[in-house]
């Protein structure tokens, strides 16, 4: 059902919508998180450093889709706001055509490249092959990455947060079952490892997607307006002004993450699946928060379509209690239980990989108040269309903590001087954030 977010007080309203949203990701990460478990549980060590070694590859599709995402979702949000039905069926159609194309190039880039890909990043001959295996079998499956991604994005900016989440609750947990199923019992008769955690998911991604775009599609129908025209150059314009700069935020971010993955790989097999176990779980964090954005950013783009510029300064305010309230469970779980939660993906870890697990966790789960704070100021940006600000202080977050990855990595700290990089970019990244958030409101009374 669609939802008018410029009604109602900005904080209940805000908080109803992106709650479902909260509930979303979590489901979306127990995709990655499934395909670790299982694989640092029925296969082997080497099976989850496989596993976790092509997952910052596979980011980088990630991030182009979340761009066609954001950039659909802002621009059918103004719209909505503003009541023009009819650009926003043709915002809809443009964006389906457009990350078709796109999606295309992108398979056939990942297909050829894919094991140029993994040697650029040091991969351990002993986890090349399964690791290749793994992201082909992935990129087979982008077609519903992207569509999913695209339909989740139209259900946000159309106000309906709880239609996605009933999605992905269901294949979520299908996910689970097919991925023990896979590579346990058929793995004897079809010699199933990595490659049977990576086609269950495949296989569970197709159906939340076909799911996502059927219900798209009618939703869409019920809405009664004259002909929509199917593309638009002007509306795939606008979605690229926003889209763009989200692909290369998020591609520069993933291009980030193959560096340290590159300088995480030297230290050997056991750091990478301590590693490869804790990021699951501080991306589950960090791409929840980033989704809580996203919403903040429909809401934003919402109320500027309806030139009610006061709810956006409320809305900041409301998704920073939003975020610190879901902060503090999640950092006493993760600073006091880390080592607990390590253990989930790995049977008989060696010392080394749960040691990395629990000091990752450690250092950075303090720091989710201070980078939680940047993604509300990011999405009230990202709404507003002040993609060069947001641009500017991700970059910053970026850059600081890949150099700092590089040379703290050579000093005594080891790997540990790789996760200490990451609270320090964080740090610097938030304070250029919220100066820009404010510096917009005090400059522009339109936001």
């Amino acid at each position: 059902m669609n939802k008018n977010l410029t009604v109602g007080k900005p904080e209940i309203v805000l908080w109803k919508f992106c709650i479902p949203l909260f509930g979303s990701i979590i489901f979306q990460q127990l995709y990655n998180i499934a395909d670790s478990f299982v694989a640092g549980k029925f296969v082997g060590e080497n099976a989850l450093a496989s596993v976790g070694n092509s997952y910052e590859i596979t980011l980088i599709f990630i991030a182009v889709a979340f761009g066609c995402n954001i950039g659909c979702s802002v621009i059918v949000s103004n719209l909505f706001g503003a009541g023009k039905h009819k650009d926003l069926k043709t915002a809809v159609y443009t964006t389906f055509i457009a990350s078709g194309f796109l999606c295309g190039l992108l398979m056939i880039f990942g297909l050829i490249f894919s094991k140029s890909l993994l040697l650029l990043i040091n991969t351990p001959a002993e986890i090349l092959m399964p690791s290749q295996v793994y992201l082909k079998i992935y990129i087979y499956s982008l077609p519903f990455v992207f569509f999913y991604n695209v339909s989740t994005g139209i259900f946000s900016a159309l106000g309906d947060s709880k239609t996605p989440f009933f999605f992905l609750m269901f294949s979520s947990v299908a996910n689970i079952g097919m991925d023990i199923l896979f590579a346990t019992a058929l793995s004897s008769h079809f010699k199933y490892g990595v490659d049977g955690v990576a086609w269950a998911t495949f296989l569970c991604q197709g159906i939340s997607c076909i799911l996502a775009v059927v219900f798209v599609l009618k939703r869409l129908k019920s809405t009664k307006t004259e002909k929509a025209p199917a593309f638009s150059w002007q509306i795939l314009f606008d979605i690229s002004k926003i889209a763009i700069p989200s692909m290369l935020q998020q591609s520069f971010i993933s291009v980030g993450n193959i560096i340290i993955q590159g300088i995480i790989n030297s230290f050997g097999t056991g750091v990478i699946a301590g590693y490869s176990a804790s990021v699951k779980l501080n991306n589950l964090v960090i791409t929840s928060f980033t989704t809580l954005g996203n919403g903040i950013s429909n809401y934003t783009a919402q109320n500027i379509g309806a030139e009610k510029y006061e709810r956006v300064k409320s809305g900041f305010k409301a998704g920073i209690k939003l975020v610190w309230a879901l902060c503090v469970p999640i950092v006493l779980l993760y600073f006091f239980n880390g080592n607990r939660l390590v253990l989930l993906f790995l049977d008989n870890p060696s010392q080394s990989a749960l040691q990395t697990g629990t000091v990752f966790l450690k250092i950075l789960s303090p720091f989710y108040f201070v980078v939680s704070a940047k993604l509300v100021s990011d999405g009230i940006l990202r709404g507003a269309k002040k993609m060069d600000k947001f641009m500017i202080a991700t970059f910053t977050d970026l850059i600081l903590r890949v150099v700092l990855a590089k040379i703290l990595s050579t000093t005594a700290l080891g790997s540990t001087g790789i996760w200490s990089a990451w609270p320090i970019g964080w740090a610097v990244a938030t304070i250029i954030s919220i100066f820009f958030y404010f510096k917009t409101i005090k400059t522009n009374r339109k936001i």
